[in-house]
């Protein structure tokens, strides 16, 4: 997933927070200490005022600390083991098993009218075990991006995307049919909308909804079969999906006109557009005789660190600031990805289309699995994956991706 919120070694020695009470007198009832807030660059600076603001009106200081992109999560739990934590952290919905899991969070207070001006898949991504962990603000899924000049239809199914391809290759006017990011050692969350649409399934669900790790869909006849279709648009098939597309070069293929078509989420749009490609957005197409491509959705939030010590504070901004318009446009606005609050999600959609776009894209998407066990998945079967890419056996591939996540989940 392209939304993950890292942090930095140095922000596991986020201030410890003190909080008093005064115990009379007139404006004795402030609150005076600190507050930190963990967020990514992205971030940073739209929290900041909205922050300061918060900590004017409640007498303390709020320091939103900037962290990177890719340790937040493990940087956050070892900080909470130490007591050295944040008392808010931003981050993806999938973070969600794994912080429970470590008592790293709480569950989040949210008045009912605020849950329901919220996107319901948005609310789904951020409810575990029946609670509601984190305030959400931000989604996004994979999209189909076309260049107009090149297939001026959107496709409705895989084949007739291959086909227009196909014809645009042998003419020489494109290097490759799809832009799709494989790469060697797999990607399973670019593969999944072809993945679902061939029938396979990573998790089934318990009656509560949450993904269950009893029920492991690799290595079912399902996601044998899903790999057999997968295989005959792989390299020994129709050439659509190829382990020399990667995270590297799947970008300049589709800005440079070298394809047609790009998978991939609004994080893209910035650099497509500077490209200046004619393009426009659908959703990713499923086979022709499978079901709905389903891609993963994908929900950044705010979460209350259970190791806070100023809590109340601290589950106040998240449940009565996060949810306000005005920070969520503000959020949007710092990086476009569509906005889990209706309200907001709306404006901007008539403000700017393509969040529309990807949104409808989304309309049907599933969020992505928040259990720890998911963890498990990534590595094996995304090799699995460009194997059978790459002319491998579809069962023995997925068979020994079965077994190895089998193992590693106990």
């Amino acid at each position: 997933m392209r939304i993950r919120s890292a942090g930095l070694a140095a922000g596991t020695a986020a201030l410890a927070l003190t909080a008093a009470c005064g115990g009379g007198g007139e404006g004795a009832e402030q609150p005076q200490g600190s507050m930190v807030i963990w967020a990514d660059p992205e971030r940073t600076d739209a929290l900041q005022s909205f922050a300061d603001d918060f900590g004017e009106a409640n007498g303390v200081e709020v320091e939103v600390r900037e962290v990177a992109t890719d340790t937040i999560q493990s940087d956050f739990v070892t900080a909470h083991e130490g007591g050295s934590g944040p008392d808010v952290v931003v981050g993806a919905h999938d973070w969600i098993g794994n912080l429970v899991q470590n008592g790293a969070i709480d569950p989040v207070q949210l008045p009912q009218d605020k849950v329901d001006a919220l996107n319901e898949v948005a609310v789904e991504a951020t409810t575990y075990e029946g609670q509601l962990y984190g305030v959400p603000y931000a989604m996004e899924n994979l999209a189909l991006i076309r260049n107009t000049e090149l297939a001026p239809e959107a496709p409705e199914t895989v084949e007739d995307l291959v086909e227009t391809g196909q014809r645009l290759q042998e003419d020489g006017e494109v290097e490759e049919i799809l832009g799709l990011q494989v790469s060697q050692t797999g990607d399973p969350y670019h593969m999944q909308p072809f993945y679902s649409s061939a029938g396979g399934y990573l998790f089934g669900t318990d009656d509560q909804g949450n993904a269950d790790p009893s029920d492991l869909g690799v290595g079912t006849p399902e996601s044998v079969e899903a790999f057999e279709k997968i295989a005959e648009f792989g390299e020994e098939g129709k050439g659509a999906f190829k382990r020399s597309i990667d995270s590297d070069n799947v970008g300049n293929l589709f800005n440079q006109g070298k394809t047609p078509y790009f998978v991939t989420g609004p994080w893209s749009l910035a650099s497509v557009q500077e490209a200046g490609v004619d393009y426009d957005i659908s959703p990713v197409p499923g086979f022709e005789d499978g079901g709905d491509a389903v891609p993963f959705v994908g929900v950044q939030a705010f979460f209350v660190a259970s190791g806070s010590e100023n809590k109340v504070l601290a589950e106040e901004f998240v449940t009565n600031y996060v949810a306000d318009p005005e920070l969520s446009t503000a959020l949007y606005e710092a990086d476009p990805r569509p906005p889990a609050l209706t309200e907001v999600s709306t404006q901007v959609s008539k403000d700017d289309p393509d969040v529309g776009k990807f949104i409808e894209a989304g309309a049907d998407g599933k969020p992505m699995p928040a259990i720890p066990e998911m963890d498990a998945i990534w590595d094996p079967f995304g090799k699995a994956q460009a194997a059978v890419i790459g002319g491998a056996d579809p069962e023995k591939a997925v068979d020994s991706a079965a077994e190895t996540i089998s193992e590693e989940i106990g």
